[in-house]
């Protein structure tokens, strides 16, 4: 019998260098799944990234601490409990500048990809 339902006990880490946990829950590298992912992500103090114009959508919910977005030159910070949907081939800049760590979860429309990101050198 076949189950309907998948539960996902070991989630695929994914190597950074920059001190940031990518917990991969479902998505490309998880369940082969290239429609949507599921990751959890911890930010460390003054984490950032490059900008960016992914090609997806991104909805973001942070659990714990702050994190920083730049959206077409627009700051924004959100804390806990707060979300965002960010629509795809919108240029933006993740990070937490701040001095405790950022927990959320991060949701891709279609499933993450490091050719989808499209970041600026």
């Amino acid at each position: 019998m076949t189950k309907n339902f998948i539960i996902q006990k070991k989630p695929f880490f994914v190597p950074t260098s920059d001190g940031k946990i990518i917990a991969e829950h479902f998505g490309n590298l998880t369940d082969k799944n290239s429609k949507i992912s599921i990751a959890r992500m911890v930010a460390p103090p003054g984490w950032s990234e490059p900008f960016q114009t992914p090609s997806f959508e991104e909805f973001t919910f942070i659990i714990k601490g702050k994190k920083q977005f730049i959206i077409e030159g627009e700051t924004i910070i959100l804390e806990a409990g707060q979300s965002i949907k960010i629509e795809k081939n919108i240029r933006v800049q993740y990070s937490n500048p701040f001095k405790e760590e950022c927990e959320y979860i991060a949701i891709c429309l279609p499933a993450f990809s490091i050719d989808l990101v499209n970041r600026e050198e």
